[in-house]
């Protein structure tokens, strides 16, 4: 049996901070979901760049080595086999694949040595050390290096963890959806 009394005018004053706060929390997430599909935003909770909230913005000039670039990854086995480890998010790109924030570290033409660590043209990345095994014991296979071919670009990130071209190779230009900018960001 159901009570149909009114509440106390004590109780009501509680209920008025909570529904304020559910109020201003829907208000504030469905701002980031409109910001997100007009603006570009994302959310990055990835440790190889900073956590935190990130912007797509638009190519105003071809993409050069050094720019930071949201990009799509290719639907590769590689690629494939990594979103099932839980290296990628689920996203909107091609695949079902979420786009990844990493740095242009060679384009068309530079040559890539990976041993150790990576070589392009002769000269060594900082930070580019590989690892054979993923955090869980899994193996990794680290891309065997050659020429990257026109309308490709090779991807990195500084972070020790990072799974980049590395591991999965040359990426496609035509990937790319942005160059990467931070809006709010911290690194841990």
């Amino acid at each position: 049996m159901m009570s149909h009394e009114k509440p106390t005018p004590a109780i009501a004053r509680q209920r008025r901070p909570a529904l304020a706060l559910i109020a201003s929390s829907c208000g504030v997430a469905l701002a980031l979901i409109a910001g997100g599909a007009v603006g570009g935003l994302r959310i990055n909770t990835t440790p190889s760049e900073p956590l935190g909230l990130w912007r797509i913005a638009r190519l105003d000039r071809p993409v050069h080595v050094g720019d930071m670039v949201f990009v799509c990854p290719p639907e590769i086995e590689a690629v494939s086999e990594g979103f099932a480890r839980g290296y990628l998010r689920a996203g909107l790109c091609p695949g079902g694949f979420g786009p990844l924030i990493k740095t242009v570290a060679a384009i068309a033409g530079q040559r890539i040595d990976v041993a150790g660590d990576v070589m392009i043209d002769g000269r060594p990345i900082e930070s580019s050390n590989l690892v054979s095994r993923d955090g869980q014991g899994r193996p990794l296979r680290p891309y065997v290096g050659g020429t990257i071919p026109a309308g490709f670009l090779f991807l990195h990130s500084p972070f020790p963890g990072s799974w980049d071209s590395r591991y999965f190779g040359p990426v496609p230009a035509s990937g790319v959806l942005g160059f990467a900018k931070q809006v709010l960001t911290y690194a841990p």
